[in-house]
């Protein structure tokens, strides 16, 4: 055999024995203190000397990646702090229980142990506090709601987001608002429709049939009569100026905040209507709550003051295990059943000087796997729709009508079906809020809108 080539053979060997090792510690295969096979094995395994076994682990001790112990063995230590890369989390409170977020981690950092994550909690979710977090390099990784991405749309901020890989398991309506320019930029990661939840035990007392889809809201307003028992309870409640509840009634209208071609407001009469049963909803629930602090709602509904609400999926989790007899159901409408689609997802900062990690992070928490467990755990909706779909022994007790989320599809909405921005949102709260108060007439609401909308300066929604 020539020489050169024998040695050659030789080195590919070692170095094949010395870079598996490296990658097995590295990755967490081979966890720290747990002792490596004998090189006598080794020796077998790659066709090499004892003494050429040494000489490689030598190279890893010299790495600090093992430890060589005289006549007792050669031990993991694993990686070197200076080694490992910190990826920061920026995250929604409600999350961590929606997603069981922490257990999450725990499992990726157990798979990358080179990773660690530092959570960075987000108590306020408004763009102006968002952005200095991404412009900053606070977070490499951040959950944004649908709200929160077209906001960063309508300021010409997408350019932090990093473009994401498609994700052929995740449901393509969830992933379609995210994807400008035909690139995907927040990866979904939970959803919810809007949904109408009840106490099954106020319905059989009171000898009311159970909602069902074609339940219109003059069926909710006779049964909240009939379930209301004063100074004991209240039929109907919800918090009704929350962003991700007063959109619903437009949306129920088909409305549509239009301008026309020199960009001045044009109010469908869908749109008044809209308003004048936001008003009737208030004088039939004048205790409806015009703000709410989260989980107020399901509090009451827990403590049986409240017998039907309108929440969500993510605020089921909020309930505790077994001890509430209630159900789910497609909220009430006009005749035409639509709801609004809420949905949280992912997205990397493009700045990051750890996006590799970062990048990591959000393929684990989307993977098939880690999405799975979510719809295990919690009563959240898992964007991946062989997750949300799963149908196995069930971890935890989930209301009879748990699988509602998949008939009503065809009946999600988001916000911007309105033909609104998210700024444009927020400001037709307050009107909408002292239309509803009684602060002001029709007129005066028609002359505020008209200026609101009628700006030429705020950005228009598109791809």
């Amino acid at each position: 055999m020539d020489p050169k080539h024998s040695r050659a053979t030789f080195r590919s060997r070692l170095d094949e024995l010395v870079s598996t090792l490296r990658d097995d510690i590295l990755s967490g295969k081979r966890p720290a203190g747990e002792f490596l096979p004998s090189e006598k094995r080794f020796a077998e395994q790659y066709n090499l000397s004892n003494q050429s076994v040494r000489k490689g682990l030598d190279i890893l001790a010299a790495e600090k990646l093992i430890e060589r112990i005289p006549r007792v063995g050669n031990r993991v230590l694993g990686l070197p702090e200076h080694n490992r890369v910190t990826v920061k989390l920026g995250y929604h409170l409600s999350i961590m229980a929606e997603a069981k977020l922490e257990q999450l981690l725990a499992q990726f950092e157990q798979q990358h142990p080179h990773i660690r994550v530092q959570l960075v909690p987000m108590p306020v979710t408004d763009f102006h506090v968002l952005q200095p977090y991404m412009d900053n390099g606070l977070v490499d990784v951040i959950t944004l709601s649908h709200n929160n991405f077209r906001e960063f749309a309508d300021r010409d901020h997408l350019e932090t987001l990093e473009p994401l890989p498609s994700n052929d398991d995740t449901y393509p309506f969830l992933a379609k608002p995210f994807i400008v320019r035909k690139k995907l930029l927040v990866q979904p990661f939970l959803f919810s429709p809007v949904i109408l939840t009840y106490n099954r035990d106020h319905f059989r007392e009171q000898n009311i049939p159970e909602p069902d889809s074609s339940w219109t809201w003059q069926d909710l307003f006779a049964a909240a009569a009939k379930l209301t028992i004063p100074d004991e309870r209240i039929g109907f409640y919800y918090p009704f100026l929350s962003p991700n509840r007063w959109p619903l009634l437009f949306l129920q209208h088909d409305s549509k905040f239009r301008r026309d071609g020199d960009g001045r407001a044009r109010l469908d009469d869908s749109v008044l209507e809209a308003f004048r049963f936001g008003k009737e909803l208030r004088k039939q629930f004048p205790f409806l709550s015009m703000t709410s602090s989260y989980g107020e709602t399901e509090k009451l509904f827990v403590q049986g003051k409240v017998s039907m609400v309108i929440n969500s999926y993510f605020h089921l989790n909020l309930f505790p295990q077994g001890q509430l007899d209630y159900d789910i159901a497609s909220v009430p409408h006009f005749g035409d059943p639509r709801t609004l689609l809420l949905c949280v997802g992912l997205a990397v900062n493009r700045y990051s000087p750890v996006k590799e990690a970062a990048l990591r992070l959000v393929q684990f928490l989307s993977s098939p796997q880690t999405q799975l467990a979510i719809r295990q755990k919690t009563l959240s909706l898992p964007s991946s729709r062989s997750a949300a779909e799963w149908n196995g022994e069930d971890m935890r007790a989930r209301p009879s009508r748990f699988t509602l989320f998949r008939e009503i599809i065809p009946s999600y909405r988001l916000f911007t079906d309105l033909d609104v921005t998210e700024m444009e949102l927020k400001a037709i709260a307050h009107e909408a809020k002292l239309f509803w108060f009684e602060l002001q007439t029709e007129e005066e609401l028609r002359a505020a809108l008209g200026r609101l909308l009628s700006r030429s300066d705020i950005p228009a929604i598109g791809e």
